[in-house]
C-alpha cells in the first residue's frame, strides 16, 4: 500500500494499517492547521486526534472530488470550531467597535518570525483567534464566519479588528524590546 488510492480503500474498510499510513502521511501538515486554532500544542494534539477520528469515520463520504488534503483540512477546522462552541468560548460582543479595513501590518509582520507570530495568535482569546484564522488564513468572508460561528457579521468584523490590533501591539512590544536589547 504505497498509493493514496490504496490507502483510502483500506481506510474505508477500517484497516488499521491503512489508517496508520494515512495518519503518518498527513498528520504533520494537519497538526500545523490545528496549531492555528488552538491555544497551545496540547490543545492542537486533541483537535488533531478528534479530527482524525472524524476523517476515519467519514472517509466513505469523500468521493474524490477536489483535494483530499483540503477535505481533511476542512474537517480539522470544523473540529476546532466544534470544540470552541462546546466550551462556550464564543460569546458575541456588541457591534460597537469600528472595523478598520485600511490598517497595514506588512511592515511589522515582516520583522518577526513565524514561530513568534504563531505564539501571538495562540495567545488571542478563542473568539478572536477563530475569526482571525478563518478570515486571514482560510479566506472565509465575514458572512461565512458569522454562519460558522453563530455570530453577527458585525461581530466577526469587530473580532477581526480587535485581533489585529492585539497582534500588532504584541509585535510592536516585541520589536521595541529587541531594539532595547541591541542597545544594551
Amino acid at each position: 500500500m504505497n498509493n493514496l488510492d490504496e490507502i483510502l480503500k483500506g481506510c474505508r474498510k477500517c484497516k488499521r494499517d491503512a489508517q496508520s499510513k494515512l495518519y503518518k502521511l498527513y498528520s504533520s501538515k494537519l497538526f500545523f492547521v490545528c496549531l492555528y486554532y488552538s491555544k497551545d500544542q496540547t490543545e492542537a494534539e486533541d483537535i488533531l486526534h478528534d479530527g482524525f477520528l472524524k476523517i476515519f469515520n467519514k472517509i466513505g463520504q469523500y468521493k474524490g472530488k477536489g483535494s483530499f488534503e483540503g477535505w481533511m483540512k476542512r474537517i480539522m477546522i470544523n473540529t476546532a470550531l466544534e470544540k470552541f462552541r462546546k466550551q462556550n468560548q464564543l460569546h458575541p460582543v456588541n457591534d460597537v467597535y469600528e472595523y478598520i479595513e485600511d490598517v497595514s501590518y506588512e511592515d511589522v509582520i515582516s520583522q518577526i518570525s513565524f514561530n513568534d507570530l504563531l505564539k501571538y495568535v495562540q495567545q488571542l482569546s478563542p473568539k478572536y483567534r477563530m475569526v482571525f484564522n478563518l478570515y486571514g488564513i482560510e479566506g472565509y468572508s465575514h458572512k461565512e464566519i458569522s454562519k460558522e460561528m453563530g455570530i453577527s457579521i458585525g461581530t466577526s468584523k469587530s473580532n477581526l479588528s480587535r485581533a489585529r490590533n492585539i497582534l500588532q501591539e504584541k509585535v510592536k512590544k516585541e520589536l521595541v524590546s529587541d531594539k532595547k536589547k541591541m542597545v544594551v
